[in-house]
């Protein structure tokens, strides 16, 4: 028997210890801690830029370091599994992740908090796939849609609750505490994964070694998802082309994704499978998750701007205007999973 027969083998009949609902719970916690501080600076903006002697302007690269040290570790976490081990990865994440939030909230300058918040989205880069891979491999495919409905309502309710969390937080206390109260959540959901986690038995036989690492390939990614953020960050700010610095940067942002795609393509162990968008399935749902992503981030992003600054709300009340949309999520997210089952039942 082959390696990898040998591997989806082992996969199928291994279960966990562990309650499944159990695990379930804690890694969704884990992620959850990370997706709510995608969004839960974004209220506390003026605050922040206020307190630091920052424009508003200049206080967006808070959010923007943080996405895009997300954006750059996501594709690489499967290949640090391979060399750390999934449970000692997803453990360091986490404890790194939860000391990064602490110094964001210490931070005594914006350069400073900048330098914490790309560490914070960095080792935060690394929860969201383990979170995923965990729940494939603890529940049986017949139970893996309710798993990660629960799974789905800490990626979607996050993003909408954090602004709301973060308001009232930094109306009635102050905009550090935002990235205090990662600390607590952080230490249980570390102590909560050492004592419950375990790997499955073909983790042991995936291993990768750091000469095997795609350095071309990572750097690609990185000058391009960069350069590209920054372009669509600054770029109205900048007046768009007539800028040399987004000029500049939008020709890296070109020739670092399109050498990319080129070297990944032709590369045999590459950190980006780019083949997999031949299948119209994975490239369709790839497209339909850019398309929510564009509506939530914006919509979580400049609104909150847009309600403090020229209609006078406070940043609780802003982050109230948005909560609407967690309760919505929240009710609908269970039965949209069960759909088809529901289908079946009525038909």
């Amino acid at each position: 028997m082959s390696t990898s027969a040998t591997i989806a083998t082992e996969a199928a009949i291994w279960k966990p210890r562990v309650n499944p609902w159990v695990i379930g719970t804690v890694v969704s916690l884990a992620a959850f801690m990370e997706v709510l501080d995608s969004s839960i600076a974004n209220v506390a903006l003026p605050h922040i830029g206020g307190s630091l002697g920052a424009s508003n302007s200049e206080s967006t690269w808070v959010l923007t370091s943080y996405l895009v040290a997300n954006a750059v570790v996501l594709p690489i976490a499967g290949f640090l599994v391979g060399l750390m081990g999934r449970k000692r990865f997803f453990m360091m994440c986490i404890a790194l992740f939860t000391m990064s939030s602490f110094l964001c909230g210490i931070a005594p300058s914006l350069g400073l908090l900048l330098v914490f918040r790309i560490a914070q989205g960095a080792f935060g880069g690394g929860l969201q796939p383990m979170a995923q891979a965990i729940l494939a491999d603890t529940f049986p495919p017949e139970k893996r849609g309710l798993a990660f409905a629960l799974y789905g309502v800490t990626a979607v309710c996050g993003p909408v609750l954090g602004p709301t969390l973060g308001g009232w937080i930094t109306d009635n206390y102050t905009w550090r505490w935002i990235f205090y109260i990662s600390v607590p959540v952080g230490l249980l959901s570390l102590l909560l994964v050492q004592m419950l986690l375990e790997d499955p038995p073909y983790m042991t036989r995936i291993k990768k070694r750091l000469a095997g690492f795609d350095v071309l390939g990572f750097s690609f990614l990185t000058i391009g998802i960069a350069s590209l953020q920054v372009v669509l960050d600054k770029g109205q700010e900048d007046d768009w082309f007539s800028s040399r610095f987004i000029v500049t940067l939008s020709v890296s942002a070109v020739v670092g994704l399109v050498l990319l795609v080129i070297w990944e393509w032709h590369h045999k162990a590459p950190i980006v499978d780019v083949r997999l968008f031949t299948n119209l399935n994975f490239a369709t749902s790839n497209v339909m998750f850019l398309a929510f992503g564009a509506v939530l981030f914006s919509s979580t992003v400049l609104m909150p701007q847009l309600l403090q600054t020229l209609m006078g709300y406070t940043a609780e009340q802003a982050g109230l205007v948005l909560s609407a949309g967690a309760i919505v999520t929240l009710v609908f997210l269970p039965i949209v999973v069960n759909s088809r089952r529901l289908c079946r039942l009525a038909i």
